[in-house]
């Protein structure tokens, strides 16, 4: 092993052991990784090299299969940056810039984003405004487009990851259709691709978005775009963004393999393998299995110690729970928080639009049953450190 400076540094045939250990992260994204998708980045490879060529047409096709649609009608199209570039990458494709029209369900922060998105492009945009506590329903965005049905594109998040909630994003979808035929329909699955089901053909999902360090347990590094060939083809010359132009990064991975600008080699190393174990442990049914577990037993935990639930059960998720914060004179999350992370457990601030008195703790990622009933027992540890009393109030 190598030293520079304060840093041990890898050679190729060192141990991590001189870093310091990793934490156990119960948040919806960066998540914990296996020690596999770790060590698959050990090594360098080009960029340009007929193994990334290969790395990368593997992932296409493989997360095209995942989606559960033909690679004849659909394709991937990753993009380098977190999701939320592939997000805006997508609204900019799509958005004629001197009539577009586009409708964002907004329940949540994420829903909100998109909107500032459109406003940061100049593109006309119009937020439907949906309680966070409350999943977006068909009916729902039926009874709204029946007033109003000139839309270009209509966007949506599936797991709203400011709170947990869940919407109904394939019976909005069919709706969305219905009412207004021709409308690209977005679907925002960043923390839910992976872990919770989604028909894409019977949602008539034009795109999808989501990326490498959420459900399917990769780093992060970039996001991609599973969407309708036909569809994205019919956005050639739309995008306002060099660097967010996904028709022309799509026609560029077509023809050469690569993506147009460096790309995230040893992030796309690691989703390789990330997808192989994904593969492994069952695909969306496996991942889904594990993560309902982990759920259930975070939320049981959770109830004994007097924790309640911000989110109704009915609309929420399996992914990531929203919790109040107790009343008691001695909490401060900042406090909570710093004593969790000193035991090894990484959770969440609150991110809901209406209250600010919440945390969030997820149930994703390289985690096991075992790992979440130990975050309980660690955070009932903490609040007797700071001479709170359980059951919470």
């Amino acid at each position: 092993m190598e030293k520079g400076g304060n840093l041990t540094t890898f050679n190729g045939t060192g141990s991590p052991s001189a870093y310091p250990a990793d934490k156990k992260l119960f948040t919806p994204g960066p998540l914990t990784t296996s020690a596999t998708v770790k060590s698959v980045m050990l090594r360098d490879v080009g960029s340009r090299c007929e193994e990334m060529k290969s790395n990368t047409s593997w992932i296409r096709q493989k997360l095209v299969e995942i989606a559960g649609v033909s690679s004849d009608k659909y394709t991937c199209v990753p993009l380098q940056g977190s999701g939320s570039y592939t997000v805006e990458a997508v609204l900019n494709t799509t958005s004629k810039k001197d009539n577009a029209r586009v409708l964002i369900i907004v329940n949540g922060r994420y829903g909100r984003r998109m909107v500032s998105m459109c406003e940061y492009m100049g593109v006309e945009v119009h937020p439907l405004f949906i309680d966070e506590t409350e999943a977006v329903t068909g009916e729902m965005v039926r009874i709204f487009l029946q007033k109003d049905k000139n839309w270009t594109s209509v966007a949506i998040v599936h797991s709203e990851t400011s709170s947990g909630t869940v919407n109904n994003v394939e019976e909005v979808g069919q709706v969305v259709k219905k009412e207004c035929p021709g409308t690209f329909y977005i679907v925002d699955a960043m923390s839910s691709f992976g872990a919770i089901p989604l028909d894409m053909e019977s949602g008539q999902i034009d795109f999808i978005v989501s990326s490498a360090n959420k459900c399917l347990e990769g780093v992060p590094g970039f996001g991609y775009t599973i969407c309708r060939k036909d569809i994205l083809l019919q956005c050639k010359g739309r995008a306002t963004s060099l660097c967010l132009d996904l028709v022309d990064q799509y026609v560029r991975l077509e023809e050469t393999g690569q993506f147009r600008f460096t790309q995230p080699t040893h992030c796309l190393l690691a989703f390789r393998q990330a997808i192989e174990e994904f593969l492994k442990e069952g695909g969306v049914n496996g991942r889904a299995k594990r993560y309902k577990e982990l759920h259930r037993i975070l939320c049981d935990g959770m109830e004994q110690l007097g924790f309640k639930r911000y989110i109704p059960g009915k609309c929420q998720g399996y992914i990531i729970t929203t919790f109040m914060s107790p009343q008691h004179e001695n909490w401060s999350f900042e406090t909570f928080n710093n004593r969790l992370l000193a035991l090894g457990q990484s959770i969440y601030p609150g991110s809901t639009t209406k209250i600010k008195n919440t945390f969030r703790i997820g149930s994703i990622g390289r985690l096991f049953p075992d790992d979440m009933s130990h975050l309980i027992d660690c955070i009932k540890k903490v609040l007797s450190e700071m001479d709170i009393p359980v059951p919470v109030s």
